[in-house]
């Protein structure tokens, strides 16, 4: 049989676009063997490009059994060994073994990170025979033609061992963290409950909750302080402005005494500067500021926009998005990319611009990533038609790239001193006196001008009027996604590559909510448990000090046996004390998870009765579902309304504008979410059924 070279890439549509840009002879061609397909490309040798679905290994238990604990001696194998649901696994992994036997020459062309490192290394060490020693690894940082037939030709001789090293550890210790705390939590509240329910934490979970948990605490025991603000209207060449006094006042008293000073109707200028200064541009994108951009800007949740980066990606619209670097090298090809991105009308002026410099020489920050260079578009047209959302991203990431060779921006900032009555009151302005790089990434920054008129000290100015605002201090802001992956970045817990999907964890198993996130009484009480009976485990030095080990791991100055054990140590001591509490910690979990599922059902306060809650209920007679009031079971309210019986239906915590009764979120599969507003006399229903 003729041999050939075999590729392993990590999902079907990078094997695709891999073998299309590798084939000097036509277009590769397609095979599919038991569902799973595979591409030939004809070179002066025949190469196979078969692709993974992500991880087709994982870590378990090498004993059997879900709620044993503490459990430390973990394998890998198969996912189809370890997760229900997984066969099609068993398929995919007898194919790409058939296929390695006649493969005489194995590269590795998975994503160049740690996670694609591990896939790539799984696949070659366990499929395909211990091929992993001997085997080539493609690098490259976007999936265009021209780049992937390079890392083709360019092929580092071995794979990078140093980096697989430090992810093996990464999982194995974070297996280890997840599956004991979860099956600790988990199995103290269905022993004393009898009913099972999904409870997890792990080392970089509990510590990512611990940060939310104790900024909720500081809002809710925040208690507001009466402050005073004394501000007054001036007339500037004909334009009204608003001056504020910032003295620290410290009664009303004192407010009131310098509203009375201010009665004068004239003022006077005692200072006036203006001094210029440049704004730099802002640096390219990493995946943390892409996704902390997109959620200021569209609200997207951190781990959508990693998603949409995802599909670009592999679309080779742009360069790989998991990475933590803030650099723009030279070799991208900066003049190449503009010319591509010049064929677009929407940039063609943006782009003439920079093509016109002598040199291009991009803003950048200083951390590196030595796999991928900061994010930047290849500056290749959409073969399909992208969604509004891939649409957006892609937009945002053209236009910081550009905005990245801009000039700085020149700004004014003007600052005046006005005295009325002995008091003295400042107003501050700003404007742009040259744009620079804000002309490229205008519509994702808005540049406040404030201009002030040129002043000279003694000037007298007309005094409208002067109040007096009672003022209350504010609690901290809450986070929202985007601010807690900035939270976590500063912390340095997690990875670029996992902060987006914790978050999402903690959102799933309902320990937050929200968009301005708030601890549900379950996030509450897991944080509770994990600091009363095992406090290293949220301990964010702990988290951080692990972080670290993976970067020396991976430099080779530490050893993934040392990171397992020192794991396995403090795990036992925290095992033992979850296991003692067990009766205490499961009585608390549960009381927490009832009180969980009841806020799931209860839509909102009865408008009938005034003093029930309306709740989804099923009927014991026929299964179906309605909605009742608890009062119901007191025999003081019947309330009750019927409910559609497909799909879900989630309270949207909100009551309808038209009657303010409250509402429900109902959504089928194949249609638009809508809310339900049960008052069969609501306005606000009539209205929008005339509509339509």
């Amino acid at each position: 049989m003729q041999r050939y070279t075999l590729i392993i890439t990590e999902k079907p549509d990078a094997a695709e676009r891999i073998a299309s840009a590798i084939s000097t002879s036509g277009k590769a061609k397609k095979t599919v063997e038991k569902g799973v397909p595979y591409y030939e490309a004809k070179r002066n040798e025949t190469v196979i490009v078969v692709p993974a679905l992500g991880h087709l290994y994982t870590l378990t238990s090498k004993k059997k059994g879900r709620s044993t604990y503490p459990v430390f001696d973990l394998q890998w194998v198969p996912r189809y060994m370890a997760e229900r649901g997984a066969a099609r696994i068993h398929t995919w992994l007898n194919v790409i073994s058939e296929l390695s036997n006649s493969a005489d020459v194995f590269i590795d062309a998975c994503d160049y990170d740690i996670e694609g490192s591990i896939i790539g290394y799984c696949i070659l060490k366990y499929a395909c025979g211990g091929k992993e020693k001997t085997a080539k690894r493609m690098k490259y940082s976007t999936l265009t033609k021209e780049e992937l037939e390079k890392a083709y030709i360019q092929a580092l001789p071995n794979l990078d061992f140093a980096l697989i090293e430090a992810g093996l550890t990464r999982h194995e210790v974070d297996w280890l963290y997840g599956v004991n705390l979860s099956r600790a939590l988990t199995t103290a509240a269905k022993r004393y409950s009898g009913y099972y329910a999904t409870l997890s934490t792990g080392r970089v979970q509990g510590p990512t909750l611990k940060f939310i948990e104790a900024r909720d605490k500081k809002i809710k025991c925040f208690v507001p302080t009466p402050y005073w603000k004394v501000k007054a209207k001036i007339v500037i060449e004909d334009s009204v402005f608003e001056v504020e006094n910032r003295e620290d006042i410290k009664t009303k008293a004192e407010a009131d005494a310098i509203v009375a000073r201010c009665k004068t109707k004239e003022g006077t200028v005692e200072k006036f500067d203006a001094a210029e200064f440049l704004q730099r541009p802002p640096n390219p994108f990493d995946i943390g500021s892409l996704q902390s951009e997109a959620y200021r800007l569209f609200k997207y949740s951190p781990i959508y926009t990693l998603n949409v980066a995802q599909r670009l990606y592999l679309d080779a619209l742009i360069s790989y998005p998991r990475t933590g670097s803030q650099k723009l090298p030279p070799s991208i090809g900066y003049d190449d990319i503009l010319k591509k991105l010049n064929r677009n009308r929407e940039y063609k002026s943006l782009t003439s611009e920079l093509l016109a410099k002598s040199t291009l020489k991009p803003t950048e920050g200083k951390v590196e990533d030595s796999a991928h260079p900061a994010i930047y578009p290849t500056g290749n047209i959409p073969d399909r038609t992208l969604n509004s959302s891939e649409k957006k991203v892609l937009d945002l990431i053209v236009r910081r790239f550009l905005a990245v060779f801009g000039e700085p921006a020149t700004q004014q900032r003007i600052s005046m001193t006005i005295e009325i009555g002995g008091s003295h009151f400042e107003l501050d302005g700003r404007r742009t006196l040259k744009e620079g790089w804000l002309h490229f990434y205008k519509p994702y920054i808005h540049s406040e001008d404030r201009p002030i008129p040129p002043m000279k000290e003694g000037q007298k100015l007309d005094v409208k009027k002067v109040v007096l605002e009672d003022m209350f201090a504010k609690p901290l802001s809450r986070y929202n996604p985007g601010s807690l992956l900035k939270k976590m970045e500063r912390e340095g817990i997690g990875t670029k590559a996992t902060r987006a999907g914790t978050i999402q964890t903690l959102y799933d198993r309902e320990y937050i909510q929200e968009e301005k996130i708030m601890v549900t009484d379950l996030g509450f009480e897991v944080i509770e448990v994990l600091r009363k009976h095992c406090p290293s485990v949220v301990s964010i030095e702990l988290t951080r000090k692990i972080e670290k080990r993976m970067n020396e791991i991976q430099r080779g100055n530490e050893t993934k046996q040392n990171s397992l054990n020192d794991a396995i140590a403090i795990l036992e001591l925290s095992t033992r004390e979850l296991k003692e509490n067990e009766n205490v910690i499961g009585a608390s979990l549960t009381q927490a998870i009832r009180k969980s599922k009841l806020e799931e059902r209860t839509i909102g306060a009865c408008p009938m009765c005034n003093g029930g809650k309306l709740v989804i209920l099923h009927s014991k007679k026929t299964g179906k579902r309605f909605v009742g009031c608890t009062n119901y079971f007191k025999d003081t309210c019947k309330t009750a309304f019927p409910l559609p019986q497909k799909g879900s239906v989630k309270p949207t915590g909100k009551t309808c504008k038209g009657c303010g009764w409250p509402t429900a979120r109902i959504w089928t599969r194949g249609k638009h979410p809508w809310n339900l507003c049960f008052n069969s006399n609501c306005s606000y229903k009539e209205q929008l059924v005339a509509k339509h």
